[in-house]
């Protein structure tokens, strides 16, 4: 990336701990003499303290990716990719929503600027390792349910019995069908049913304590 394409520029640091004995500053340090560098405008400094890269939510990165989408700034530079993404797949979307912004994305340590050739390549190798990452993990899900299945476990929620004379009697009572599921610990459908099979039954002339297991 040349500064005439990327002249307003983020910096986003990131540290797992805030207490004193990771700083920040480091990281911003570095990216500010790199971008004075490229003859970049620093326009902002996102930094989460604290916080750790498997975390599902970080404040600074979310409001950092809400301001791209803004195009307040043309590319985000960060000290080390490890700082951004907290896992393959979120490296991935996040890199691929900041390409659909127009903001280019660049990681001082690792010398990676996705707005190059190399760059472009780069993601998409990452793209492909992300997608082979997922099918293993398919995979291994699949054989572990085949593996559980043969051991004759049953999978799935368990059952839970359901007397449909219970249900059948406080329906009929004038009892709400959000209520009835609430009291019995079962599923509004399952209750319908319920009460369905035991009119069903009586019709016909079963027993009065008819009781069923149902999935629920």
């Amino acid at each position: 990336m040349n500064s005439a394409m990327a002249k307003r520029v983020a910096l986003y640091a990131r540290v797992s701990t805030s207490n004193g004995h990771q700083d920040p500053e480091m990281q911003l340090r570095e990216l500010r003499d790199y971008a004075e560098r490229r003859d970049w405008q620093v326009v902002r400094e996102y930094v989460d303290h604290g916080v750790s890269g498997s975390k599902a939510s970080r404040p600074s990165l979310n409001e950092l990716l809400t301001d791209a989408h803004s195009r307040k700034f043309d590319a985000v530079l960060v000290w080390k990719i490890d700082r951004w993404g907290r896992s393959l797949k979120h490296l991935v979307t996040s890199l691929a929503d900041l390409e659909a912004y127009g903001v280019a994305f660049v990681s001082f340590s690792d010398n990676l600027d996705l707005s190059t050739p190399s760059g472009r390549l780069m993601m998409q190798l990452l793209g492909a390792m992300a997608e082979f990452e997922r099918a293993l993990i398919q995979e291994r899900v699949k054989a572990g349910l085949r593996n559980a299945r043969a051991k004759g476990k049953k999978l799935g929620r368990p059952r839970t019995p359901v007397n449909d004379s219970e249900v059948k009697a406080l329906r009929d009572s004038g009892v709400s069908w959000r209520a009835i599921s609430k009291k019995l610990g079962i599923g509004t459908g399952t209750a319908h049913r319920a009460s369905q099979r035991r009119s069903k039954n009586v019709c016909a002339g079963s027993p009065e304590n008819h009781q069923a297991v149902l999935r629920v």
